[in-house]
């Protein structure tokens, strides 16, 4: 092989070398550029969420827990105070306990044949039966929401805008029951209202083929406890939506928007 020959292989090598650093080099700074871009975002990222920890912007999953029991407890409390005073179910057209839907033709009959104070006087005596039951239920709600986990915490967050009081009654509608209905059985006989349902009845069914003989207290003991989540589900909504009925810092953080 010539001297002329090797110095160009030895040139064409050098090419190729030069060739082959150079595009490894660009290789090289591409992907340093994209790393130095992910780096970038990757710490606005953790930037911005250290500072909204540090400034307590967003709560955490066990203040929402706590708010929503806070929630539910302020909810409870005002609703059975509303409800068990004077007139709490009975001038309330939401909750109103009305005859039941298969007494409503005996209501309709008795009025027409001039019975029509009997049936106001068992309506207002279901009523006052309510008021008077309801009174004494605070401890059962407390007790279900001190009870309520974060695995509930997280099904309420994925609910609606009543989730918490859904929860709070399927926890509590078996106990409510059992302490409601002996009240409402004692309150119905306190202020006649057993003797007015039996009257109204009574005199139905004098001129009536079929008879009728629905339970009054589990009727208004139903009633009662409707009544009362009703109210609950209206105090939830108010404190996920209004301010000024987040009360306390944490209602706040937790719902505030």
């Amino acid at each position: 092989m010539s001297n002329l020959t090797s110095l160009k292989i030895i040139q064409m090598q050098k090419f190729f070398l030069f060739l082959f650093f150079s595009i490894s080099l660009n290789i090289a700074n591409a992907q340093k550029k994209k790393i130095g871009k992910a780096t970038k975002v990757i710490k606005t990222v953790v930037k911005k969420t250290t500072e909204t920890i540090g400034n307590g912007n967003q709560p955490s999953l066990d203040e929402v827990v706590k708010g929503l029991k806070e929630a539910l407890s302020i909810g409870a409390d005002s609703s059975v105070k509303k409800l068990s005073i004077v007139d709490g179910f009975f001038k309330n057209a939401a909750i109103k306990i009305l005859m039941p839907p298969e007494a409503v033709k005996v209501e309709s009959s008795l009025r027409k044949v001039g019975a029509g104070k009997l049936v106001d006087e068992a309506i207002l005596s279901m009523n006052r039966a309510a008021e008077s039951a309801t009174a004494d239920v605070k401890d059962i709600f407390f007790e279900a929401i001190k009870n309520m986990t974060i695995n509930d915490g997280m099904k309420i967050l994925k609910g609606d805008s009543i989730a918490a009081t859904r929860y709070l009654k399927s926890a509590t509608t078996t106990q409510l029951t059992q302490k409601i209905r002996p009240i409402v059985e004692i309150a119905l006989k306190k202020v006649n209202a057993t003797k007015y349902w039996n009257d109204v009845f009574k005199e139905y069914n004098r001129f009536s083929v079929k008879k009728i003989n629905p339970d009054l207290a589990g009727f208004v003991t139903e009633k009662t406890i409707d009544g009362l989540f009703f109210s609950i589900g209206e105090e939830e909504q108010k404190i996920r939506k209004d301010p000024a009925a987040q009360v306390t810092d944490l209602l706040k953080k937790v719902f505030g928007k």
